[in-house]
């Protein structure tokens, strides 16, 4: 069977340096266990304790399983990926120390650093992307990370493609995939940002089937996303305006995408992510709506 998770994410817990308070991990946690969902991702390095054996303790009292964790690096500048990949090895052990031994590291660039592409998330064209000098550095610093945590720890890296950063468009995914080492790095494969970057995240399911390691459901509003190219919204923005709907309110085809992963016999998980910021709406009444919504599906 397939098994739901959801993230921190979701309720407000990301990564980037934001203005309000998100939740604490308890709260965070608890929710997440009362609205039905089995696991969970790490969220960014700190927000859970750092502690294995805490770590442990608090997750197993809820009954949930750790499948990942969130490592952002900027890969287009070489001289990050000495401290990427310290970042990735330090989250790797705590997961592996804390009992989860085949939790994923969910690499990703350093979203949101880049002003051109925060400004313009949701509408790339292909002038603002990377130099074919930057594409090798980049690739190569994806292999690198994923390269160490396997041979550290056993665990396997997939990369998350994501709105705000290098990695946005279904060009920018294929030309990563092609620059790559499949048997060495995977694809998260992030429905909502694939369908704000541009692509049909069902396309992208059957086109990367054997890449696809680990599953992030986010809805995307083709609304809100019209209401960004007219009004020029930056990533932050958009993500404000509710970019990332409830599931089964946005474009995306769930529905063939389930069908999709049944037929494949994908055992694994899925994780869902509405990401919104710090203090926006309702995480809790959003996540029990999603886990609905799933069920409907037959999750």
């Amino acid at each position: 069977m397939i098994k739901v998770a959801n993230a921190p994410c979701s309720w407000g817990a990301l990564e980037f340096e934001l203005e309000g308070k998100p939740l604490g991990y308890g709260q965070v946690l608890a929710e997440m266990a009362e609205t039905g969902y089995a696991g969970t991702e790490l969220g960014d390095w700190g927000f859970m304790p750092t502690d294995p054996k805490q770590l442990r303790q608090v997750l197993s009292e809820k009954r949930l399983e750790l499948l990942g964790a969130f490592v952002p690096v900027a890969l287009a500048k070489e001289e990050s990926h000495g401290a990427g990949v310290e970042l990735a090895l330090k989250t790797a052990k705590l997961m592996f120390d804390a009992g989860f031994k085949t939790a994923f590291i969910v690499l990703a660039d350093e979203n949101g650093s880049v002003e051109g592409r925060t400004k313009n998330a949701g509408r790339i064209t292909p002038e603002m992307g990377l130099s074919d000098a930057h594409w090798k550095t980049f690739a190569s610093g994806a292999e690198k990370v994923a390269r160490i945590v396997k041979e550290q720890f056993g665990m396997r890296t997939v990369f998350h493609h994501h709105c705000g950063g290098y990695v946005e468009t279904p060009d920018e995914v294929a030309k990563l995939m092609e620059l790559t080492d499949p048997s060495l790095l995977g694809l998260c494969l992030d429905m909502g940002h694939y369908a704000f970057g541009g692509g049909n995240p069902v396309v992208a399911l059957e086109k990367y089937s054997s890449r696809i390691w680990h599953v992030h459901f986010k809805d995307y509003s083709e609304q809100v996303g019209k209401e960004a190219k007219e009004n020029g919204y930056d990533y932050f923005k958009s993500v404000e305006k509710g970019v990332f709907c409830e599931l089964g309110k946005g474009s995306v085809d769930f529905k063939s995408i389930v069908d999709i992963l049944n037929n494949r016999g994908y055992q694994d998980w899925i994780v869902v992510e509405q990401d919104v910021l710090p203090g926006m709406g309702n995480p809790k009444q959003c996540a029990a709506n999603n886990r609905e919504f799933l069920k409907s599906l037959g999750l």
